[in-house]
C-alpha cells in the first residue's frame, strides 16, 4: 500500500525536471527567434529615408500660425495642427536652444523679431539635415525681403514664401540647402522678375495700377 505513493512522490519530481527542461530547451529556440524579430523591427524603423522633414512652420510672437506645411498624416486634422504648434511655441519661445524633442518629434528652429520658424523630423532624424533646410528657408527669406525677415514684411511677400518653400523641400524630400539657387528659382518662377528688386506684391500692384488706369481712359 505504502509502495503506490512512494513511486508517485518519485515520479513527480521527475515530471517536474522533464517538465523544467521542456521549457529551458522551449526558451533556448525562442530566444534567438525573439531576438531576430527585435532586431528586424529596429533596423525597419531605423531604416534612412529620403522623407526627412515632417513639417515647416512659421508663428508670429504669439504663437499664431502664419505658415504651415505639413508632409504626412502625423497631425491629420488642422485642430491637432494648432494645438501641436501652440505646444511647441509654449516650450520653446522662450529658450535660447536651437533643438528640441517634443510629442517624440525632433524639432530645430530659430527665431528673428517677431517671426519663429520651425522644421520638424522624426525622432531619429539627422539635426544636420534639418538645421540645413531651416538656415535656407531663413536665409533665402533674408534675401528676398531684403534682410527686413519680420512679420509685416512676411505677410506681404507670401507668394515669395510658398515658392520657396516648394524649392527647398517637396513632399518631405529635401531638394535644395543653397539659398541663393533657391532665390534665383523662384525669381525664375516669378516671370524672371528678381524678388530682389522687386517682390511678388509689388509686382501685382503694379499690374493692377495698369487694369485700373486702363478702365479709366
Amino acid at each position: 500500500m505504502c509502495q503506490p505513493n512512494s513511486a508517485s512522490r518519485t515520479s513527480r519530481p521527475i515530471g517536474e525536471l522533464r517538465w523544467n527542461t521542456y521549457q529551458a530547451q522551449t526558451v533556448s529556440l525562442l530566444a534567438p527567434s525573439c531576438l531576430l524579430t527585435r532586431i528586424i523591427m529596429d533596423s525597419l524603423i531605423l531604416e534612412p529615408s529620403l522623407y526627412t522633414v515632417k513639417a515647416v512652420l512659421i508663428l508670429d510672437n504669439d504663437g499664431d500660425r502664419l505658415y504651415a506645411k505639413y508632409y504626412d498624416d502625423t497631425y491629420p486634422t488642422v485642430k491637432e495642427q494648432k494645438a501641436f504648434e501652440k505646444n511647441i511655441f509654449n516650450k520653446t519661445h522662450r529658450t535660447d536652444s536651437e533643438i528640441a524633442l517634443l510629442e517624440g518629434l525632433t524639432v530645430v528652429y530659430k527665431s528673428n523679431i517677431d517671426l519663429f520658424f520651425y522644421v520638424i523630423g522624426s525622432s531619429h532624424e539627422n539635426e544636420l539635415m534639418l538645421m540645413a533646410v531651416l538656415n535656407c528657408l531663413f536665409d533665402s527669406l533674408s534675401q528676398m525681403l531684403r534682410k527686413n525677415v519680420e512679420r509685416r514684411a512676411l505677410l506681404e511677400n507670401m507668394e515669395g514664401l510658398f515658392l520657396a518653400v516648394d524649392e527647398i523641400v517637396d513632399g518631405g524630400v529635401i531638394l535644395e540647402s543653397d539659398p541663393q539657387q533657391v532665390v534665383h528659382r523662384v525669381a525664375l518662377r516669378g516671370d524672371d522678375v528678381p524678388l530682389t528688386e522687386q517682390t511678388v506684391t509689388q509686382v501685382l500692384q503694379s499690374a493692377k495700377e495698369q487694369i485700373k488706369w486702363s478702365l479709366l481712359r
